[in-house]
């Protein structure tokens, strides 16, 4: 399972915790409560019908699971002044997804869409939402600074021995009469499910009814440490094409290859030393 991203921002002296949860950024209602030291606040805002009326659009537009009946009842209730509102009781009787509590000694409490959270920031203090608003803009604008470079590193591992992997499947493997057709086409794809075999241990159609809603290809989603591992895989079978060797040999040795190298990359703490290891190859 793919570790959970988790962000943080100063606003106002305060730390406010940031998690992803189906690539949407969610902002801790715990920590924004804490910041202004009154438990009961959070409580009072839901209670609000102002504010049932906006967690209910909102539901309704991104999450066709919510219970509409739970809502209208709330709705209509929100005037008395019985009504009581809490988080968990919004999550389990709507099953709302704007809002989530999330367990933990680090990281847990009571998270929401930044779109709510945003919304419950104005409620409080508008001040506060401003600059809330100016440091999740600093954090988004960083992270996609860091992506950008990471991209590049991977397209730059991804590429390094292409060309001399392309130049043996041409020389050793096409028959000339296909060289530069689109038929050559299938031998460089089946090569490259070779070598996704080999290391990652499916082929790219096997990965993509795997993951039907991934962005990307098999490799698009490989880590830094699998790609350095790839790049070698392919200058080892372009030589492998050159000696003879059958696709079942080549398979079982870049298999043995990748799985030898891997446990290199994963263990050896000198590639961190390397500028950005810290970055790039992680415990």
């Amino acid at each position: 399972m793919a570790k959970q991203k988790h962000s943080k921002i100063t606003v106002e002296g305060a730390e406010i915790s940031i998690i992803e949860l189906n690539d949407a950024d969610f902002i801790s209602l715990t920590d924004i409560v804490k910041k202004f030291e009154d438990d009961q606040i959070l409580y009072r805002w839901m209670r609000n019908r102002n504010t049932l009326e906006y967690l209910g659009v909102w539901e309704q537009v991104y999450n066709p699971d919510f219970n509409t009946t739970e809502f209208d009842r709330f709705r209509f209730e929100s005037g008395l002044n019985t009504f009581s509102m809490s988080p968990k009781k919004w999550i389990e009787s709507t099953n709302a997804k704007g809002i989530v509590s999330k367990s933990g000694r680090h990281g847990g409490g009571t998270y929401a869409h930044k779109d709510i959270a945003l919304e419950f920031c104005s409620w409080v203090n508008p001040v506060f939402k401003f600059y809330m608003i100016r440091e999740f803009q600093r954090l988004k604008e960083d992270e996609a600074k860091r992506y950008n470079l990471e991209w590049d590193v991977k397209r730059i591992m991804a590429k390094a021995t292409y060309p001399i992997h392309t130049e043996a499947v041409r020389q050793h493997l096409i028959p000339p009469k296909i060289l530069h057709t689109k038929l050559e086409g299938l031998y460089f794809a089946n090569e490259a499910d070779l070598l996704n075999l080999a290391l990652f241990g499916m082929t790219a159609k096997d990965w993509k009814l795997q993951n039907p809603e991934a962005k990307g290809n098999l490799r698009d989603s490989a880590t830094h440490e699998q790609l350095l591992v790839l790049s070698l895989l392919q200058g080892l079978n372009a030589k492998l094409l050159e000696w003879g060797s059958d696709a079942q040999q080549r398979l079982e040795l870049l298999n043995k290859a990748a799985i030898e190298w891997m446990e290199v990359m994963l263990r050896d703490d000198g590639l961190k030393k390397l500028p950005g290891g810290q970055k790039y190859f992680k415990d």
